[in-house]
C-alpha cells in the first residue's frame, strides 16, 4: 500500500485493488488518477456509483441488473418468448445485446458449478430455470456458457435436468472466430471449430 498516503486513499486504493482485473499497483494508479481529476472523474464517478447502489436491483425474472424489476429486457413484448438463452453471469447478457443479433430471453445463473469451490445447483438460478421452462412457453433453451471443465458441467447439469421438459436444449457453436486466423488458435479451438463444421 501507499505507506506515505493516508487512511482515506489507502481505502480507495484498498477497494480499487478488489476490482476484477485491478491489484494493489492498478489500484494505485486509478486511485491516482481520480483524485488528480477529482471535479472531472472522482466526483462523477462516485455521484454514479451512489445511483447505482440506489436504483439498481436484480431482475426478478431473469436474474439481469436494471433500474426497474422486470428489467427492460424481460418487459420488451418484441422478444421472442419461445428463446431462452441461459448465461452465467450479467456481463454475458451485455455481450450477447452489444452484438445485437439475439432477440430472446435470457437467464443468468449467478455463477457456475465447481466443486472445487463448493458451488453446488442450490447456489445458482438452476430451479428458476427449470420452473420457467416448465411454464410451457419456452420451445428452445440456449446454452451460451464458458469453454471451461465448470462450464461444461453446468451445461450437463442443466440439459440433465431440463430432459423431463422435453424442450430442445442447444449450445452456442463454438470455433473460429471471425477474422480469426489458424496459427493464433489454440489447439482446443481448432478441434472444436472441426468437430462443429457445416457445410459451405
Amino acid at each position: 500500500m501507499a505507506s506515505s498516503a493516508g487512511p482515506e486513499i489507502e481505502r480507495l486504493i484498498a477497494l480499487l485493488s478488489k476490482l476484477p482485473g485491478l491489484g494493489p499497483r492498478s489500484g494505485r494508479r486509478a486511485a491516482l488518477a481520480l483524485l488528480k481529476k477529482r471535479d472531472t472523474l472522482l466526483a462523477p464517478l462516485a455521484l454514479a456509483m451512489a445511483e447505482a447502489q440506489a436504483k439498481v436491483r436484480t431482475c426478478s425474472v431473469c436474474g439481469s441488473l436494471d433500474v426497474s424489476d422486470p428489467c427492460a429486457i424481460c418487459i420488451d413484448a418484441t422478444r421472442d418468448n419461445r428463446l431462452l438463452c441461459v448465461v452465467e453471469e450479467v456481463g454475458s447478457v451485455w455481450a450477447m445485446e452489444r452484438g445485437g443479433s439475439f432477440k430472446g430471453r435470457y437467464h443468468v445463473l449467478g455463477g457456475l458449478l465447481s466443486a472445487l469451490d463448493g458451488v453446488g445447483p442450490d447456489a445458482l438460478r438452476i430451479g428458476e430455470l427449470v420452473a420457467r421452462v416448465a411454464g410451457g412457453e419456452v420451445a428452445e433453451v440456449i446454452l451460451a456458457l464458458p469453454a471451461t471443465v465448470d462450464g461444461q458441467t453446468t451445461a450437463h447439469y442443466i440439459a440433465d435436468r431440463l430432459t423431463q421438459t422435453n424442450v430442445p436444449v442447444t449450445m452456442l457453436a463454438r470455433g473460429v472466430p471471425v477474422g480469426g486466423d489458424l496459427d493464433w488458435l489454440d489447439d482446443g479451438t481448432i478441434a472444436q471449430a472441426l468437430r462443429a463444421r457445416r457445410p459451405a
